[in-house]
């Protein structure tokens, strides 16, 4: 059950979030979505034939992060690397669009921007198709990454570390993010990917869902005791102060202390669930820098999570839906 935090003190911690500078660093990536109806069906092949209407693009993976800070007030501060294609310069448009700072994103030419396109017809998706690097950049393009994160700590509120499996989280960069900002007390959040949950250790907050918390442990989660197992076990991998799986349509867990807490989804209409990670460790580290305990950050972060999946694609919660979620709280 949600802790029943007033709405007062969670209108208070919401009043802190704009102009909280929150670092985000990771793996960036561009959303593309192909819009269009479906009217009859291929005589090439028994596939459906997409007459295309129109087309958008997002910002996915830790550019996302920062979309969901800048949604609620805070200033990201993002830091990855991107190619000099025309991709890449896509995404940095669209950042400049959003009045997101791209200045410390490092163009790579020896890499593809990561890009993945959607076809959806009638509000459903057809088809995905990526274009991508797995492999770590050059040491010189992630030394580049980490020297511009670690440029300013001193302006840094809170840290979100947005792994996407991409190449840019490695070990090093996590425990030198860690040393420099868990040092001067700042709040560090990682957004997991890795099965092997060592390489985020000395984080402040671990956020897996539920399938990459199944996955880490080899524990399935069924009910709350092997949910305590699973998040007892990231635990102790990661030395982490808090662990905070999200469960879709059946909301969120937060392991602190001895205390396991359940918090049932604020949606109203489960739409679709893209980014809602992002959406949950944006709101979650920028409401600790506001002043909130994790448990009150989590209880924020639920019901942005709740605006996020009644929307299609990637997306984000305003500020201004934050607070309309907790005016309709029952």
């Amino acid at each position: 059950m949600e802790p029943r935090i007033s709405t007062d003190r969670l209108r208070e911690i919401i009043d802190g979030l704009p102009g909280l500078r929150v670092a985000v660093v990771g793996d960036l990536i561009l959303d593309e979505f192909i819009w269009g109806r479906v009217e009859r069906i291929s005589p090439e092949a028994p596939v459906p034939v997409v007459e295309v209407t129109r087309e958008s693009q997002r910002l996915g993976g830790a550019a996302n992060v920062a979309v969901n800070l800048a949604a609620v007030g805070a200033i990201p501060a993002l830091f990855g690397a991107v190619g000099t294609d025309d991709a890449g310069d896509r995404f940095l448009r669209r950042l400049s669009s959003l009045d997101i700072d791209a200045s410390s994103v490092v163009r790579d030419p020896n890499r593809r921007t990561t890009t993945k396109s959607r076809i959806i017809a009638q509000h459903q998706q057809v088809c995905r198709y990526d274009r991508e690097d797995r492999d770590p950049p050059t040491e010189a393009v992630s030394a580049e990454i980490l020297r511009r994160t670690l440029e300013n700590p001193a302006r840094v509120a809170a840290v979100v570390v947005s792994d996407y499996a991409k190449g840019v989280v490695t070990r090093e960069l996590v425990d030198a993010v860690v040393r420099a900002f868990r040092g001067r007390g700042v709040f560090v959040a990682v957004d997991p990917k890795s099965r092997d949950l060592s390489l985020y250790r000395g984080a402040s907050l671990i956020t897996p869902n539920k399938r990459e918390a199944e996955e880490a442990t080899g524990i399935e989660i069924r009910d709350e005791a092997t949910m305590r197992l699973a998040a007892e076990s990231i635990r102790v991998t990661t030395g982490a102060e808090g662990v905070l799986i999200t469960r879709g349509e059946a909301g969120m867990s937060l392991l602190e202390g001895e205390s396991l807490t359940h918090f049932p989804t604020m949606a109203r209409e489960v739409f679709d669930v893209t980014g809602a990670g992002d959406t949950v460790v944006a709101v979650v580290a920028a409401a600790v820098a506001a002043g909130a305990t994790v448990a009150e950050a989590a209880v924020l972060a639920n019901h942005a999570a709740g605006v996020v999946v009644g929307k299609l694609g990637t997306a984000s919660a305003s500020i201004e839906e934050l607070r309309a979620s907790l005016d309709s709280r029952p």
